[in-house]
């Protein structure tokens, strides 16, 4: 994980170890979206994971979805 990422990661991590006890655990997605946070920016790092994530806490409402919502794979760079 891009030191950026890792930067990113840490107000996610703080949630989940202070505030998401307090709030409890009515996700309306699988993974959660911290989980889903972590993940991304893991996987596409701090601008992409980052923009995937704000994405997917702004669906996370009484209207939005619900479900399965996995993190998109990585694209592949090559074009052959």
């Amino acid at each position: 994980m891009s030191p950026a990422a890792h930067l990113l990661a840490l107000p996610v991590r703080a949630y989940r170890l202070i505030l998401s006890p307090w709030v409890g655990f009515n996700c309306r997605y699988h993974p959660t979206c911290s989980a889903y946070a972590l993940e991304a920016l893991q996987i596409h790092g701090a601008v992409r994971g980052g923009w995937l994530a704000l994405r997917r806490i702004g669906r996370c409402h009484p209207w939005g979805g619900s479900g399965v919502d996995p993190v998109p794979p990585r694209q592949s760079n090559s074009h052959r």
